[in-house]
């Protein structure tokens, strides 16, 4: 079983239609998918386009309470960070439970999965609890990262930051996906191109802008054979 943390530089710039992309596109290779979102903000029961109903679709799974409940155990309404709505609400994020379920595989039963992923909250400096970071989640499981980022202006400032934060706690960055932002100030293919420069040790690839609404990453272009499938010399040149 191969494991992955899916974090960002920051939030809404695509964390969620990236996990749910490399799920979808795994399984029509006919890998075996388990997905998790242990903690999530901004939750109103009943959300069927909430981040953890968009994940349980890439997975072919209904989005009802209980697989909610299965993938997404610390919910909470406000949508702030999760340590100010874990105060606010009175329930707190147990850090080493936390660590222990995103080990888990609550969908696949007794079946291991090929491919284990956690998608994070927030960016890289997130809070959790009043001491621990979405980094230190990262660095205590052990998980290459696969850093989600945006083309906006100022996100090359933003991802090397993020990429230096993983760098130093000794996490290893398997891709850095740059999803196109609705507002950038040079194309795609430059941003590319200037973190492939600072950061060539990792897989940057580029996520064109999607249109079609909360179902558009299903029409996503390949990530999955560059990062996971091809051979190790092919995907090394790629980064280069």
């Amino acid at each position: 079983m191969k494991s992955y943390f899916v974090t960002s530089s920051g939030t809404d710039v695509g964390k969620t239609f990236v996990t749910a992309i490399l799920a979808r596109q795994l399984r029509k290779q006919s890998f075996r998918v388990e997905l998790l979102k242990p903690v999530i903000t901004g939750f109103s029961v009943g959300d069927r386009n909430c981040d953890s109903a968009i994940l349980l679709e890439s997975l072919d799974q209904n989005a009802e309470a209980d697989h909610i409940v299965a993938i997404s155990p610390w919910r909470y309404n406000e949508p702030i960070s999760p340590d100010m709505a874990a105060q606010r609400e009175g329930r707190p994020i147990d850090f080493d439970e936390l660590v222990r379920f995103s080990k888990t595989n609550p969908l696949s039963g007794d079946t291991s999965p090929d491919f284990h992923f956690v998608e994070g909250i927030g960016g890289v400096m997130v809070p959790l609890t009043e001491k621990k970071t979405v980094l230190d989640w990262i660095h205590e499981l052990g998980y290459p990262a696969i850093l989600v980022v945006g083309s906006y202006l100022g996100s090359l400032n933003h991802t090397l930051i993020s990429a230096m934060a993983l760098e130093r706690r000794g996490v290893e960055i398997a891709a850095v996906i740059v999803s196109e932002s609705t507002l950038q100030p040079v194309p795609l293919a430059d941003t590319v191109g200037t973190l492939k420069r600072f950061l060539p040790a990792s897989h940057v690839l580029p996520l064109p802008r999607l249109t079609g609404g909360l179902d558009a990453w299903q029409e996503a272009p390949d990530l999955v054979t560059p990062l996971f499938l091809e051979a190790p010399e092919a995907a090394a040149a790629g980064a280069s």
